[in-house]
């Protein structure tokens, strides 16, 4: 039997820190199955999920417990199996427009009252091209029931978008 471990991690960035990751994972076994990781203001942070047989694990929790005297602070939890939902879709939503506070705050609000789950959620600051005002990117993933009404969730989705003053597009929907 295998046990999936997530790890969250962050320290002062500094090259090598994947690196010493990685070996720490494979030298006790451990299978890299998914992640997300960045520099942000100065430190690096992240998420990954390994598996490994569960007879090992112990070794291997040790073993990325060493990284935090390297100055990397870690959390590493147990995996558990998903919680069985009923049929959904996904949609994926990518959204751009002037940066300003609220934006995830509004846009998570509106998708939870449909009692859609972001599985994914990717945001970005960028200046402008032309202007050099901040841009705020956001693209999620999202589960939404299959009870909800695509034409409702988008309307309001769209009327919520022109409030924010952004450009939101719903992308392909697919039945899982």
């Amino acid at each position: 039997m295998n046990a999936s471990l997530v790890i969250t991690l962050i320290g002062t960035d500094r090259p090598g820190l994947v690196n010493a990751l990685a070996a720490r994972a494979a030298a006790c076994g451990a299978n890299w199955l998914e992640s997300s990781m960045a520099q942000l203001a100065g430190h690096f942070a992240g998420i990954v999920r390994l598996e490994i047989a569960e007879a090992d694990a112990g070794r291997l929790e040790g073993a990325l417990r060493e990284l935090e005297s390297e100055g990397l602070r870690l959390t590493i939890e147990r995996g558990a199996a998903a919680p069985v939902a009923g049929p959904s879709r996904t949609t994926k939503l990518a959204l751009v427009g002037h940066d300003r506070p609220g934006i995830v705050r509004e846009i998570s609000a509106a998708l939870a009252r449909h009692g859609a789950s972001i599985g994914k959620l990717e945001t970005a600051c960028e200046n402008a091209s032309f202007s050099g005002e901040p841009l705020f990117r956001a693209r999620i993933e999202v589960q939404v029931p299959a009870s909800v009404e695509p034409a409702v969730l988008k309307a309001e989705l769209e009327a919520l978008a022109n409030e924010l003053m952004v450009d939101l597009n719903l992308e392909g929907e697919s039945a899982d």
